[in-house]
C-alpha cells in the first residue's frame, strides 16, 4: 500500500487579525509544521474545528501516521461530535519559525445569524485555540488546480471573496511581466487588498454579487494563448465558463474552475450529499 501524501496536523492559534473587514487572518503553530508541504498557489487544506463545548476537534485515529482513508474514517464518526471540517487555501506556509497562514472570510466585524460554524470560529479564536489540518507533506501534490500549460501567454483569474486567499498566493508565484488580468467580487471596496505581484496584472474589483460575467464580457482580453483559473460562487463559475468557450474560444483543457460555494447551500448539505471531499 502506498503512503498518503497527506497528513493530519494538531495546530494551534498564534495570533489573529483582521486583513479587512472581510478576512481575518490566523496564524497556526504546531510541534510538527515543519513536515508541511505546500504547493503555494491555490493549495487546499482541510481544516476540522471543535464543536461547541470541546476544546479540540475529535478527529479520525491517525495514531499510525497514514491519513489515506481519512474521508471514510471521519464520516463513520458520531456528526454531532466530530470535528467540523471545511475547506481552505493556505494562504502562506513560513519558515523560521514553521507557521501556517490562513485567511477566513467573514462578512464584517460583528457576530451574523448567517455566521457558519468556521466564521463563528475565526471570530472567537484567541491564541491557544486548537484545531486539526489536514495537509500535504509533499510540496508537489495533487490539492491545488493553478497549473498553466509551458506555453500559456497570459492569464486570467475570477473570485471572490471566499477565493481571495488563492488569488493572492497565484499573483505572488507568476513570474514577472506575464499578463494577467483579474477580476474579484466583494462587499465592500473597503474589502480590496493590497496584491503583491511581479506579474503585469490588471485587477478589477467588483461590489455586485455574481457581477463578474458581465465584466468579462465587457472586457477586452489580450492576445495570445491563455490560461484561466475560474472560482467563486458555483453558478458564476459556470457562466464564466461558458462564456470563455463559448464566446471567446477558449479551449476548455485551458480552463481550471472550481465552485468553492453554492448559492442557498450549506457546506454540511454538501457533505451529506458526498459533493464536497
Amino acid at each position: 500500500m502506498t503512503a498518503s501524501p497527506y497528513h493530519f496536523f494538531d495546530v494551534h492559534v498564534l495570533r489573529t487579525e483582521y486583513v479587512t473587514p472581510a478576512m481575518i487572518r490566523v496564524a497556526f503553530g504546531g510541534d510538527d509544521l515543519a513536515r508541511m508541504g505546500s504547493a503555494g498557489r491555490d493549495q487546499r487544506i482541510k481544516v476540522f474545528l471543535p464543536q461547541p463545548g470541546q476544546d479540540a476537534p475529535v478527529m479520525p485515529d491517525t495514531s499510525g501516521g497514514d491519513a489515506a482513508s481519512w474521508y471514510t474514517d471521519w464520516l463513520a464518526l458520531d456528526p454531532d461530535v466530530r470535528g467540523i471540517m471545511r475547506t481552505y487555501t493556505t494562504r502562506e506556509l513560513r519558515r523560521d519559525p514553521d507557521e501556517l497562514i490562513v485567511d477566513f472570510a467573514v462578512h464584517g466585524t460583528a457576530p451574523s445569524p448567517s455566521d457558519g460554524p468556521a466564521t463563528s470560529w475565526a471570530r472567537t479564536a484567541r491564541p491557544g485555540a486548537r484545531i486539526g489540518v489536514l495537509a500535504p507533506i509533499e510540496d508537489e501534490n495533487g490539492a491545488y488546480d493553478f497549473r498553466p500549460p509551458q506555453d500559456t501567454d497570459w492569464v486570467l483569474l475570477t473570485a471572490d471573496e471566499s477565493a481571495l486567499p488563492a488569488v493572492a498566493a497565484i499573483l505572488e508565484t507568476l513570474p514577472p511581466a506575464t499578463p494577467t488580468r483579474v477580476w474579484i467580487e466583494v462587499h465592500d471596496l473597503a474589502d480590496k487588498q493590497e496584491l503583491p505581484t511581479k506579474a503585469d496584472a490588471e485587477i478589477t474589483w467588483l461590489t455586485e454579487e455574481g457581477s463578474t460575467p458581465s465584466a468579462i464580457r465587457a472586457a477586452e482580453l489580450p492576445s495570445g494563448t491563455p490560461y484561466a483559473w475560474v472560482t467563486g460562487e458555483s453558478a458564476t463559475v459556470k457562466t464564466v465558463r461558458r462564456h470563455l468557450v463559448s464566446d471567446r474560444g477558449f479551449d476548455r483543457k485551458r480552463i481550471s474552475f472550481s465552485g468553492y460555494w453554492r448559492k442557498g447551500t450549506t457546506t454540511d448539505e454538501l457533505i451529506d450529499r458526498n459533493e464536497t471531499a
